[in-house]
């Protein structure tokens, strides 16, 4: 097995591009290339690296050449251009130890026209779809919207909007979580769990305990949120 634990990690962000919709709060989502070897298949948020010209750009602003990257990303991914300086930041997070590439991603939420038009790059990005936050969420319950953990806890971040004002009005008011989880396989499923701070079994990897949890695990392709019992650590997103 190929040890992974001295990965260097890279800085990387994402913008959720948001528009009103008839019914419900809108996101723009892509879906990456199938032959891709890191989430190959899935749908996500425009995003990447931060380049040396973006920090360039923003001499040396950590945050400031976050946003830039996740604007140019957008613009490259699918042909729109958010304002870096309107883009609100929803979280934080880093991919946990052992995956072959790590990045410290901040996700941003950020709105464009209506009526832009999405032009994807055709590379690594192979299709796209406007669709209601509450949609997207039980599409990928029912197993067909295929997506990693930090997106579906990002939607359901979003899920409690009707708007895209209220949202980033929202979002501006919400603490940023910054999350670092412990992913590990589930023996003899063949599913994932991935761990966050406060969940009984977080320090140790020992899924043996009782006690608190928080945690998404991975079951029949979908993932479940699950926050119970824990008094020191705030939930994902604000709970109902």
């Amino acid at each position: 097995m190929t040890d992974y634990a001295d990965v260097p990690i890279r800085p990387a962000s994402t913008v959720v591009l948001l528009r009103d919709g008839d019914d419900d709060l809108e996101v723009l989502m892509v879906q990456r290339n199938r032959k891709l070897v890191f989430a190959g298949g899935f749908w996500v948020f425009p995003g990447g690296a931060v380049d040396d010209a973006d920090r360039e750009r923003a001499n040396g602003d950590e945050d400031e050449a976050a946003r830039i990257a996740a604007s140019r990303e957008a613009q490259e991914e699918a042909g729109v251009t958010p304002d870096p300086n309107d883009m609100v930041l929803i979280s934080h997070w880093t991919t946990p130890v052992g995956e072959p590439r790590r990045f410290s991603t901040w996700i941003y939420a950020g709105a464009i026209e209506p009526d832009a038009t999405i032009t994807i790059d055709g590379g690594e990005i192979h299709d796209h779809q406007w669709i209601g936050v509450g949609a997207a969420i039980d599409k990928h319950i029912a197993g067909n919207l295929q997506m990693l953990p930090p997106t579906y806890i990002t939607l359901l971040a979003l899920r409690r909007y009707r708007t895209t004002d209220e949202a980033l009005a929202g979002e501006r008011e919400t603490p940023c979580p910054r999350v670092i989880p412990l992913m590990l396989p589930i023996e003899g499923e063949g599913g994932f769990i991935t761990l966050y701070e406060g969940d009984v079994s977080f320090d140790s990897g020992d899924m043996s305990l009782d006690g608190p949890k928080h945690r998404t695990t991975l079951q029949d392709g979908r993932w479940v949120y699950e926050y119970s019992g824990v008094t020191d650590f705030p939930p994902l997103y604000p709970q109902d």
